[in-house]
């Protein structure tokens, strides 16, 4: 291995233990390589099959992934916490940071103001008999909903969007389920498909959403749930037009085995119009969070859906950390209410979409092809993932590989545009053509 990290145990338990204990503690970094099953069975002199059912835990746990040829490894994310990791690690001095798919914090609303008032505010807090979704929270949401053409049959309030999809997931499906996921997609969310044991489901990607013949073949591979970006999807920018919404409509109408889940997180912050999907199935949820407009520190999402499927989500919710905070969903409130806060918005939309416009059109001026029609992202197809990022890397500029998001999907990286100042991108261009076109060594000729 190239890690220095010695594998222990007699049984599958233990095993995958050890595994999980270098993970852990970082003596097994992400992506690492785990020995070949018979190669670690010799070592530890077991039988080719214990090793195999500790792989297939792994696996199922969502701490390890399977890639053909090149073996079993460590996922990039695993689902457990290891000992003095950061979340996002810095570049390093004098690197632009584009890798980390965060709004511009110079222009989310300011909070201090509302939090202020809130503190003023008189009257009991909320105790574990009162607390939940707020009436007032609930009426204004069905509003906006509502008028995006969301029907809203049920609805209530979850920690963030992918806590929501979580639960969606946990109260449809078991381990070992399919399910229909876009590709390339949001790496949150294939970590968390991965963590919960479920089988991804690849489907193809292009500018208007997920492809038509990609769910059909989702579905006929017997797929259980559906998870479908709205707008500005992460990675590549993609927004379910109106045309793809009536072809995936018509896939879906009156499917009683499938969980059709909507993720429109952009929100106030697309541009472009909702083509939603909800309604389709009889098992259906939409879920919108605030944290792109509003800020990332804003656990909050918006979960609308038929009423069963809400139940659940709300039953877990009750079971667990019961309801996410009423301080919260004031300030949400008291954000909705602000027209400074709306007209931030819009302007730092229209900035998303000038600067995402500006590097795509700066790229193609190189000969590349990016996609990128919504949102804070772009996504760029490269020859190998691994050489463009370090090339641009010791340029200068640190972007995301396109491996976080990809199941099948061709090499690519991603670029968030979100840091960038306008007089930045034609540099970004030219750098991100020398680390694809690297210059020829003297002498050589074609």
């Amino acid at each position: 291995m190239a890690v220095r990290y010695q594998i222990t145990g007699g049984t599958a338990a233990d095993i995958s233990a050890s595994v999980e204990s270098g993970v852990r503690t970082g003596a097994l970094p992400p992506d690492s390589p785990l020995p070949p099953v018979r190669a670690l069975a010799a070592t530890l002199a077991v039988s080719p099959a214990t090793v195999a059912r500790a792989y297939q835990e792994l696996r199922q746990r969502g701490l390890v992934a399977t890639a053909g040829r090149h073996g079993t490894r460590v996922r990039p994310r695993p689902p457990v916490a290891t000992r003095g990791a950061a979340r996002y690690p810095t570049p390093g001095p004098g690197v632009r940071d584009l890798s980390r798919g965060q709004p511009d914090l110079r222009l989310l609303p300011p909070l201090g103001p509302h939090l202020a008032r809130l503190a003023d505010r008189s009257g009991p807090p909320a105790g574990y008999a009162t607390a939940g979704v707020l009436p007032e929270l609930a009426e204004a949401a069905r509003a906006r909903l509502t008028a995006d053409g969301v029907p809203v049959d049920g609805l209530t309030v979850t920690g963030g969007a992918l806590d929501g999809i979580e639960r969606l997931l946990a109260a449809h499906l078991r381990p070992g389920d399919p399910v229909a996921v876009e590709d390339p997609g949001w790496a949150n969310l294939l970590d968390l498909v991965a963590a919960l044991g479920l089988r991804p489901v690849a489907v193809p990607v292009d500018d208007d959403g997920p492809t038509e013949a990609g769910v059909r073949d989702a579905l006929a591979l017997g797929a259980r749930a559906l998870i479908v970006t709205s707008r500005a999807q992460n990675p590549t920018g993609a927004a379910v037009s109106a045309d793809r919404a009536a072809a995936l409509r018509t896939l879906l109408a009156g499917r009683p085995d499938v969980l059709l889940v909507e993720d429109d997180h952009a929100a106030e912050l697309a541009r472009l119009p909702l083509h939603t999907l909800a309604g389709v199935t009889p098992s259906w949820a939409f879920v919108r969070s605030v944290s792109k407009p509003y800020g990332p520190d804003l656990r909050l999402a918006l979960l609308a859906g038929d009423e069963t499927t809400v139940a659940r989500v709300a039953g877990r919710m009750s079971v667990g950390p019961g309801w996410v905070s009423t301080l919260l969903q004031r300030l949400v409130l008291a954000l909705w209410a602000d027209p400074a806060a709306s007209e931030l918005i819009v302007r730092a939309e229209e900035s998303y979409q000038r600067r995402r416009a500006a590097l795509v059109a700066a790229l193609a001026g190189h000969g590349l092809t990016a996609h990128g029609r919504s949102g804070i992202n772009v996504w760029l197809p490269v020859p190998d993932e691994t050489s463009a990022v370090t090339a641009l890397r010791d340029a200068g500029w640190a972007v995301a590989p396109g491996g976080l998001f990809r199941i099948g999907a061709p090499p690519a990286v991603r670029l968030t545009v979100s840091p960038l100042d306008d007089a930045e991108i034609p540099a970004l261009a030219d750098a991100v053509a020398r680390a694809l076109r690297p210059a020829r060594p003297a002498g050589f000729t074609a």
